[in-house]
């Protein structure tokens, strides 16, 4: 008796599920601050430049931020070093912006630092 083997669907490749994934601005957020989390830039340059992928391709990015599609896939391998400008441009052609955050949580009964409140006039 001869046995009869059984097709397993391929798998879908990681890569294009992954960009699929990133069309999705909260989804690409959380992506880019996972490997910002990581502490290593070319690991952060990559991300970005999934998402930049994800996105459009380098040619839709580099149209929306007025960069060369070249130096744009030079700045975002994992050698590459983007200026704070560039960077801000490629977020926001993402649909995405960079934020500082505070790492401190604020401590019980402690007020924040507010602007001195002017003082009364004193009436003689």
């Amino acid at each position: 008796m001869k046995t009869e083997r059984r097709r397993v669907p391929a798998a879908v490749p990681h890569e294009d599920w992954l960009l699929q994934h990133l069309r999705n601005p909260g989804l690409a957020a959380e992506y880019l601050n996972a490997s910002l989390a990581e502490g290593d830039q070319a690991a952060f340059l990559l991300a970005l430049r999934d998402v930049a992928k994800a996105r459009g391709g380098f040619s839709e990015v580099a149209r929306q931020t007025g960069l060369d599609r070249v130096a744009l896939s030079r700045s975002l391998s994992a050698r590459g070093n983007p200026e704070l400008h560039s960077l801000n441009r490629i977020l926001e052609a993402s649909g995405l912006r960079l934020v500082i955050a505070s790492t401190e949580k604020a401590l019980p009964g402690r007020r924040r630092a507010s602007t001195p409140k002017p003082a009364a006039k004193r009436v003689a």
